[in-house]
């Protein structure tokens, strides 16, 4: 379903959250990290952060993806071909993908001179995840192109997070889907229960669709902690505290629509109640500028990109960006 791009600027007014952090790694980062030793393009081999150009403090492209479809219907869907060339030109550039629950609380847990990227699918649509009768993957589905991608690249680690609805996966079924997702490392969160607008409903009903969403997730995978929201069309309900925090859910993290790569996590400016993301688009699409491709183009070209130092307990970044940092991750700061 088509959004509206959202700047970020639009929404000064939101409340801003403030969110605990963890100095530890998550379950699955222990593996990624492991795993990603060395990528198609060789980053260098951890000595300190001055050598591997580390910056902490940087951005990070947290991508936002919706249908795949051979026949696109709008600027929202690309093709599988689409999809696989975006995946792999993230690998190439040394992007390491990372749940939005490890980013937006600063568990990022990658190799030393790699970049983080959030993969986000929102919908839960059939083109995303189809599992066949065997319970792998359906072909040209996106967790499968994810696989197919790694296998290619082993330091891109295949995870996501999924952004679900009520009746997630239907050709599949929520149970099984949310369940595969999660034994995979992949983060399921919450999209609200009918994709509702929740900025033209009233502060009790924004509260009961978040929470629709929140619950059908809880009874198709008991036990699943849903710690992300994405607003659907981008629409902050007001107050605008009420996406994060309400009767039976509490997020620490809450995804817009459009149109920026994130701040750090470890950063002043960072607003885990309003996250930006970046609609997946090529170079020629309708509303390139604020597209995928013209992005990772910006932070290839600049010095504004997170650079991992490797070790995910430091938060490392050149000593003159030291009044960015955020006070909470002080006793973490490794300025050179």
């Amino acid at each position: 379903m088509r959004h509206p791009l959202v700047p970020l600027g639009a929404l000064a007014g939101a409340a801003l959250l403030v969110t605990g952090c963890s100095t530890g790694p998550s379950p699955a980062a222990g593996r990624r990290h492991a795993a990603a030793s060395s990528s198609a393009a060789g980053p260098v081999a951890a000595k300190g952060p001055a050598e591997v150009g580390a910056n902490e403090l940087g951005q990070v492209p947290v991508l936002m993806y919706h249908q795949l479809t051979e026949d696109p219907a709008g600027v929202y869907d690309r093709t599988p071909a689409d999809f696989r060339a975006e995946l792999e030109r993230l690998a190439r550039e040394n992007y390491v993908p990372v749940t939005a629950r490890d980013f937006q609380t600063g568990r990022i847990d990658i190799p030393a001179g790699t970049h983080p990227v959030v993969l986000t699918f929102d919908d839960s649509t059939n083109s995303q995840v189809r599992l066949g009768p065997d319970g792998t993957p359906a072909p040209d589905t996106a967790v499968a192109i994810l696989a197919e991608t790694a296998k290619k690249y082993p330091a891109f680690q295949p995870v996501a997070t999924f952004f679900v609805n009520e009746d997630a996966f239907s050709a599949t079924g929520s149970a099984k889907a949310l369940a595969w997702l999660k034994e995979h490392g992949h983060e399921v969160a919450n999209h609200t229960g009918r994709h509702e607008n929740l900025r033209s409903l009233d502060q009790a009903g924004a509260a009961r669709a978040i929470s629709a969403g929140q619950e059908a997730i809880e009874r198709a995978a008991p036990g699943t902690q849903v710690t992300s929201l994405a607003l659907p069309f981008g629409a902050m309900p007001q107050p605008a505290g009420l996406a994060a925090r309400g009767t039976g859910y509490r997020y620490d993290g809450v995804y817009l629509v459009g149109a920026n790569p994130s701040v750090s996590p470890f950063a002043k400016a960072f607003t885990p109640g309003a996250i930006p993301r970046i609609r997946s688009a090529g170079h020629h699409d309708e509303d390139a500028e604020f597209g995928s491709s013209r992005w990772l183009d910006r932070l290839a070209a600049g010095k504004s990109r997170y650079v991992s130092d490797g070790d995910p307990n430091t938060v490392a970044f050149p000593s003159a960006l030291q009044y960015e940092l955020s006070p909470a991750f002080a006793k973490r700061a490794r300025p050179y």
